[in-house]
């Protein structure tokens, strides 16, 4: 298993062999779990927008941006007196 060595900074170099199995590239975020005695490094678990499962769901809400907007056109819809 390949190995790193801790620098004066507490930075350590990840073995390119462990960067390809876990699929990391520069820029990725990784943490660090502590599992039955011992402590793993994981590919950063990224939590989805709330509202990014929806995008294309409907015609012309292909952007963020898109739902951002129908939602506030929905909000001032709802301040109108009926």
């Amino acid at each position: 298993m390949p190995g790193s060595r801790i620098s004066s900074k507490g930075q350590v170099t990840i073995p390119q062999e462990v960067r390809i199995r876990l699929g990391l590239r520069p820029g990725d975020r990784v943490e660090f779990v502590h599992e039955g005695g011992k402590t793993v490094i994981l590919p950063e678990r990224r939590q989805l927008h709330s509202f990014r499962e929806y995008i294309g769901a409907a015609p012309g809400l292909h952007t963020r941006e898109a739902i951002d907007s129908w939602v506030r056109e929905i909000r001032e819809d709802d301040r109108l007196p009926e």
